[in-house]
């Protein structure tokens, strides 16, 4: 029964920085209105500093939220192939929108986030030898950027034609002789694309099948309340304008008799 009723005297930095790290987690889950709520102003905040070599790996966190509210207040008004465009592509970056790709089913992403993602990838594997010295892709990576291509769209589909040049400079690494793992990987990406022009085939014959499934049953977004419109100082919600007082009907002056 002591510990009952004893205080605890003091916390820790680290033990306080959890905490938060708890509550961040259950406002990126994005599981309830007031989360969504959060994870919106929290987006909004990160657009208004802008991405910078010090905090990309925040913008990273929560561009990994399954909520297009979110992800279009962390994007703003921004092209999403150039939203990483000020910031070197490195290992930790290239490796981080691979796990995005591989956790999403296909058409499941949205559309903005793999824009995002594919801008990483078209700045990283433009020079495929140097891309491939930042970070060398694995066949399962390949994989899971070749089963976002949606095969009824085409090859006009911008996110589709860009995949698919991602594929094409991948595939260049062919001949580079350099290692066997390098051939194979230029070799299943080249088979990924030809698989998508040619009428006959299929992405399942040189895909998993289990990789190319969707989820039907996913859980809806949820979504925020709507917003109060705002003055221009942004302080206090736009009073509503008050009902006109009913104009009292004229009396005539009486005749004097």
């Amino acid at each position: 029964m002591k510990e009952l009723f004893e205080k605890r005297q003091s916390w820790t930095q680290v033990e306080i920085a959890n905490i938060e790290y708890n509550l961040l987690k259950g406002i990126m889950g994005c599981r309830t209105m007031e989360a969504v709520e959060a994870a919106l102003t929290y987006a909004n905040y990160l657009n208004s500093i802008g991405i910078t070599s010090s905090n990309y790996p925040i913008f990273l966190k929560v561009l990994g939220v399954r909520n297009h509210h979110v992800i279009d207040a962390l994007l703003g008004t921004r092209d999403p192939f150039l939203f990483m465009s000020s910031i070197q592509p490195n290992y930790f970056i290239v490796a981080t929108c691979f796990s995005f790709l591989a956790k999403y089913h296909p058409a499941e992403i949205y559309s903005k986030t793999l824009g995002i993602i594919l801008g990483v990838f078209q700045a990283t594997y433009n020079n495929p030898l140097d891309g491939y010295i930042i970070y060398p892709p694995t066949i399962a990576d390949i994989n899971s950027l070749g089963k976002h291509l949606i095969e009824d769209k085409g090859q006009d589909d911008l996110l589709n034609r860009s995949i698919l040049d991602i594929l094409d400079k991948v595939s260049e690494l062919e001949g580079q002789g350099k290692d066997e793992e390098m051939e194979d990987l230029a070799v299943h990406a080249h088979n990924i694309r030809n698989n998508f022009f040619d009428s006959t085939k299929k992405l399942v014959q040189v895909i998993p099948d289990v990789i190319l499934k969707t989820e039907p049953n996913l859980d809806p977004e949820v979504d925020p309340r709507e917003r109060k419109p705002l003055l221009e100082d942004g302080n206090k919600p736009a009073p509503k304008a008050k009902p006109k007082a009913a104009a009292e009907p004229e009396v005539a002056p009486e005749e004097e008799g």
